[in-house]
């Protein structure tokens, strides 16, 4: 575990240059994931690519976006979500790793990802009742109508539960057999371990839950399946809910998350990536819209409406990210409205992160990070819009904002229902 100075406590990173802002070198230093050593501390945030077929296999669009990032500078990539099993699939255009098919499309991922030096993470995830295939049996700790989606669901039995923690493991093995650097467990965003670890989802009253230690059970029993296919020179890592971001009293508390993160890196993890649990609204809970957004970058980009608007600020799962700190040694990849590079910096050298993980910025900037290695100044391009992510599950992974065309073809398209028609539609998400 690789720390950079000191672990600051006093104040938020600045959102705005000025006198006594960090240099932004830091976060271009080299630090290690376990035994994973990684070239600098931008880490690219597991991204649905919406790239797969019916049967969950990727192509070729899949292995050039990954090459993409890692020729762009990318320290580490995390792939999208792909699901373990079949009942824990998201969406139709989701990758899967729940069988060995898929093992050979993968290793050409990671093949051409170390060809340009790159490290790259299987994210593995089983989306439980979240999912959003109609045809799909979904599975659940208790029959709870989903938070996002309001589908009914009933209650899961032991042996459905052990079925996905077996199937989290084979899809680790999965994973190493095709090369990757890594394993980034998905235990957060309102899927399957998100809903064992809340009280609003989980009211079993046997092994599985009854009380917050035993709702830990689920996240726990991935953890160490996983472990047991990963060897010690490959790394294991987690995006970790810490705190339903609801509506509703009685979820899960902060408090009560950072002591459950505690037991999952006793289990064997080499670093959390914070971010939400239960969550009702993606857009506020999760992935914010136009962070750091000031009037001259809204008006290059042709946000009228955001002419006169305040910048939605950067950072925002850092008070996470802190209390995690606090109670917790481990390495910690910060996501959430990563923007500016003296932000960058300023988190790395207080110790409040030891990785960044940005997904907007590098959808539509995939080189960015050489570049900011080559003495690049200023904002990504990125202006947070969220339209890359309401085109999640109907069209491969892309900025709508560059060509402009591309503007055009997003209003068409919403202006003659093809959200509708596919059926997902929905608030966009975070993978």
């Amino acid at each position: 575990m690789t720390r950079t100075g000191a672990r600051g406590r006093g104040s938020v990173p600045p959102v705005s240059g000025g006198a006594g802002a960090a240099k932004p070198e830091a976060f271009l230093t080299p630090g290690e994931i376990g035994p994973v050593a990684v070239p600098n501390r931008i880490v690219r945030a597991g991204t649905g690519e919406s790239m797969a077929d019916a049967g969950g296999m990727i192509g070729d669009d899949y292995v050039r976006l990954h090459e993409d990032l890692a020729r762009g500078g990318v320290g580490l990539a995390i792939t999208g979500h792909m699901y373990v099993h079949p009942r824990g699939r998201y969406g139709p255009r989701q990758a899967g790793i729940h069988t060995d098919e898929v093992i050979p499309t993968f290793r050409a991922v990671t093949d051409a990802v170390h060809r340009q030096g790159g490290r790259i993470f299987a994210q593995i995830a089983h989306s439980g009742s979240q999912s959003m295939v109609a045809d799909n049996r979904p599975l659940a700790f208790s029959a709870v109508p989903n938070v996002m989606t309001g589908r009914a669901v009933g209650e899961a039995t032991d042996e459905e539960l052990q079925e996905a923690i077996d199937a989290f493991g084979q899809a680790a093995r999965r994973a190493m057999e095709a090369g990757f650097d890594g394993v980034h467990i998905h235990g957060a965003n309102g899927y399957l371990i998100s809903q064992s670890r809340s009280p609003l989802t989980n009211r079993r009253t046997d092994h599985w839950g009854g009380s917050q230690e035993r709702r830990e059970r689920f996240a726990l029993a991935v953890v160490e399946a996983v472990r047991r296919q990963v060897p010690d020179d490959r790394g294991l890592t987690m995006k970790v809910g810490l705190r339903d971001i609801l509506d509703v009293p009685g979820g899960l508390s902060v408090e009560d998350a950072v002591e459950g993160a505690a037991g999952l890196v006793g289990a064997g993890l080499d670093g959390v990536e914070t971010s939400s649990n239960l969550m009702s609204d993606y857009v506020n809970a999760s992935i914010r819209p136009y962070v750091a957004v000031d009037r001259k970058r809204a008006l290059e980009d042709l946000l009228v409406h955001r002419l006169h608007k305040r910048p939605e600020p950067e950072a925002y799962f850092l008070p996470l990210a802190r209390a995690l700190r606090r109670r917790v040694d481990t390495t910690i990849i910060l996501v959430g409205g990563l923007r500016r590079p003296e932000t960058l910096s300023a988190l790395i050298e207080d110790g409040d992160a030891d990785f960044l993980s940005m997904a907007r910025p590098l959808i539509r900037e995939p080189d960015l990070v050489r570049r900011l290695a080559a003495g690049e100044q200023g904002m990504p391009a990125c202006v947070s819009c969220n339209i890359c992510l309401m085109h999640d599950e109907h069209h491969s992974l892309r900025c709508w904002r560059t060509p402009r065309k591309r503007l055009w073809e997003h209003a068409v398209y919403r202006a003659l229902g093809g959200f509708r028609k596919t059926g997902s539609g929905r608030k966009p998400r975070a993978h």
